[in-house]
């Protein structure tokens, strides 16, 4: 046992702590990104801009925001948990406090792109994979699928309360309370969070030695490219990178960003559309940290056919289900894909420490969760230039369905490939 390394079962642990702070960071961060689905139709109305314009601004926030994210995991290991994600924090609230000044489309492409796309960057899943590894050797999965949890909900469970402030007091009112809350939040992150158990004199929870961590991780830009570029030679990533794409595509690109306005088209009130997605949050919240419990039983490649698989069902039925009211069977739809919406990622975490070691687990992480966000950054543009050109967002539901189907079947490439931790010992 390292030396100043006290009892390694405290009565409570202060990895839950920990997980309670990162929860709720990761919840924030969420909401705050979620803002720019429920603003498209207000700055539209009031700046007269197109579908497209706004559209682009959301898919260069989800490109910064998945790109910003290995990048994150480098800034982590080199500057520490607290320092990247306090600042983090505070470039959020500053982009989100300038777009009530702002008064052309560039602006938005600044603001919502860039400050607010790395700052949310920065505080991605990639976090909560690094405070999963340091502090836990003991429910690791169930831990990383609370998480993942709290980053879907958040993106999803606010979406009333900020629709019903834009209704009733503007979209301004609403950006800045979204700022103050993450100007708050970056003060309580600052003064609790720690880095690692050993900072505090701690064992990571379940473990009585420190653990192996394996191979280091990279601290520098540099090392995060280069490990990109080993990665890039083994045929795992190309699996998991291609399946995220598909998981970013089918969640925050196509439904985060269009749903709302998909169900405007269809008569609904944008109010009701983000209750819908409220309830995806929440249910989310229980389907992640199942999926979490069983990724600690389960393997995790049949885990990812099944959740898949029955997306890419389910979104074949959306054209049908949209219209004017809340029927049964739309009800049903937004629970089973609350159910499966970011399931994913404990699995996907799991593949990554399984195939390219603990340590370097959450930049190659942060690798394949850019490739989550490209995906979006894609579908939120090919989704508005199908809406723009169709005048609905049918073949945008199909080609989603389809892509899933197909990332389910890609998952079987898996069982035969060996591990890049074998390959190389």
């Amino acid at each position: 046992m390292a030396l100043g390394i006290t009892s390694p079962s405290p009565r409570f642990h202060r990895a839950w702590w920990i997980v309670a702070i990162t929860f709720l960071t990761l919840i924030s961060a969420a909401a705050f990104r979620s803002t720019t689905g429920v603003m498209l139709m207000p700055l539209e109305m009031e700046f007269g801009w197109t579908r497209s314009l706004t559209s682009g601004a959301v898919s260069l926030n989800l490109l910064m925001y998945g790109l910003t994210a290995p990048f994150a995991a480098t800034l982590i290991e080199r500057f520490s948990l607290r320092r990247v994600v306090t600042l983090a924090l505070l470039l959020v609230s500053l982009g989100t406090f300038l777009t009530t000044k702002m008064t052309a489309g560039w602006q938005l492409y600044v603001l919502w792109g860039l400050f607010v796309g790395f700052g949310t960057g920065c505080l991605a899943l990639v976090f909560g994979a690094a405070v999963a590894n340091r502090w836990f050797v003991k429910n690791r999965g169930l831990v990383t699928g609370i998480f993942s949890a709290g980053y879907a909900t958040g993106s999803m469970i606010f979406l009333p309360t900020l629709t019903w402030t834009i209704n009733h007091h503007g979209w301004r009112s609403a950006s800045i309370v979204v700022s103050a809350f993450a100007a708050l939040l970056s003060i309580v992150v600052g003064a609790f969070m720690r880095d690692r158990p050993s900072d505090v004199g701690l064992l990571p929870y379940g473990a009585t030695v420190e653990p192996e961590m394996g191979p280091k991780a990279p601290a520098t830009a540099r090392g995060a490219i280069e490990v990109l570029f080993t990665s890039l030679r083994h045929p795992a990533f190309w699996v998991l990178g291609f399946t995220f794409f598909v998981c970013g595509w089918s969640t925050n690109g196509l439904i985060g960003t269009h749903f709302i306005p998909a169900a405007h088209d269809h008569g609904m009130p944008a109010s009701t559309a983000a209750s819908l997605l409220a309830v995806v949050g929440i249910f989310d919240l229980i389907g992640t940290i199942a999926s979490g419990w069983l990724t600690d039983r389960v393997n995790s490649m049949w885990l990812l056919v099944f959740y898949y698989g029955l997306r890419g069902l389910a979104l074949l039925s959306v054209p049908v289900l949209l219209g004017p009211a809340v029927k049964p069977p739309l009800l049903f739809f937004i629970v089973f894909y609350g159910l499966d919406w970011i399931a994913t990622v404990p699995p996907t975490v799991q593949l990554c420490r399984e195939y390219f070691g603990l340590a370097r687990s959450g930049v190659v992480y942060g690798w394949v969760f850019a490739s989550h966000m490209i995906g979006a950054a894609i579908a939120a543009s090919f989704a508005g230039w199908i809406r723009e050109s169709q005048g609905s967002y049918t073949i945008a539901w199909y080609t989603a369905s389809v892509l899933c189907l197909v990332a389910a079947g890609s998952m079987f490439f898996l069982k035969k490939i060996p591990t890049l931790v074998a390959t190389e010992a």
